[in-house]
């Protein structure tokens, strides 16, 4: 199994896309990126706009060439209804009818008319494909964070060539649930891909115990399972992260990377430090 993370926070924009390749498929998951509207009062900078249009071009031209599209929910960091690249492909992606917020399902139904006449498009929570010797499978929904939050549910896309295990778990943010914890565990990824905690959240959308629950539950995946983990995306929108999100790192080591450090680049996480970025295209001023 191949896998290449191709976008993420870590990388420069709001991301978790991912290209996994098989003997039977090529798999792209999440084939989006976007920038946040606003960081420290301030709208993204150049540099936020200049890597998200490479970025952008980046994902296209990877699902050109895949045979399987997955979407995990209708956040725009995570699908994008305007692009083309879904012409001719399968398209597995989160049920509109049930367990999901309004607003996804207003952006689900966009979605199907735009796409169902052009790609074979599967509603696919809580089912499971085989694909010669490689099976994917779909997670239940699950909640886009802690319980009950008003975001919504996401699906995990697990994909097992037989030899090597993903599980690309997008959006369960530690994972804050037990739920989701448990249905990590029990699928037994050699390789898991998760967003951390929105920790620039902390006491307002996103509290003191959500957090914890969240390092209980990533320490108890690492303890209990030898996978590697790529941590990404939410968390990454801290300059402090691993300040206030220090126990798994200290359990898990080198084993928790970040897309980045996965692909052996150095984290660049502009929407982080955009305060800079702006200071700098005003000569420092």
């Amino acid at each position: 199994m191949k896998i290449v993370p191709i976008a993420s926070d870590s990388l420069g924009i709001r991301s978790m896309a991912t290209y996994i390749e098989t003997k039977d498929c090529r798999i792209l998951i999440d084939p989006s990126a976007a920038l946040g509207p606003k960081r420290y009062g301030l709208p993204p900078a150049p540099p936020e706009i200049a890597a998200l249009s490479e970025t952008k071009e980046k994902i296209a031209e990877i699902a050109k060439k895949c045979d399987i599209l997955i979407i995990s929910h209708y956040h725009y960091d995570h699908y994008d209804p305007t692009e083309s690249f879904y012409k001719n492909k399968k398209v597995f992606a989160k049920n509109i009818d049930k367990n999901i917020n309004q607003s996804q399902k207003e952006r689900g139904r966009e979605f199907r008319g735009i796409v169902e006449n052009i790609c074979d498009l599967t509603y696919c929570d809580d089912t499971q494909y085989k694909i010669g010797n490689t099976n994917i499978v779909f997670s239940p929904p699950f909640f886009h964070g802690p319980e009950n939050v008003r975001l919504g549910y996401v699906i995990m896309t697990t994909i097992d060539d037989g030899r090597k295990k993903l599980l690309h778990a997008s959006d369960v943010q530690g994972p804050v649930t037990t739920s989701a914890k448990e249905y990590i565990l029990d699928q037994k990824p050699d390789i898991l891909i998760m967003d951390g905690p929105p920790t620039i959240f902390l006491g307002w959308k996103f509290s003191k115990k959500n957090l914890q629950d969240a390092s209980d539950n990533l320490v108890e995946i690492i303890e209990k399972l030898k996978c590697t983990i790529l941590l990404d995306h939410h968390l990454l929108r801290d300059l402090k992260y691993k300040e206030i999100f220090p126990e798994p790192y200290k359990t898990g080591g080198s084993r928790i990377k970040t897309f980045a450090e996965y692909l052996g680049k150095e984290n660049n996480t502009l929407e982080a430090h955009r305060k800079e970025l702006w200071k700098k295209e005003k000569g420092g001023k």
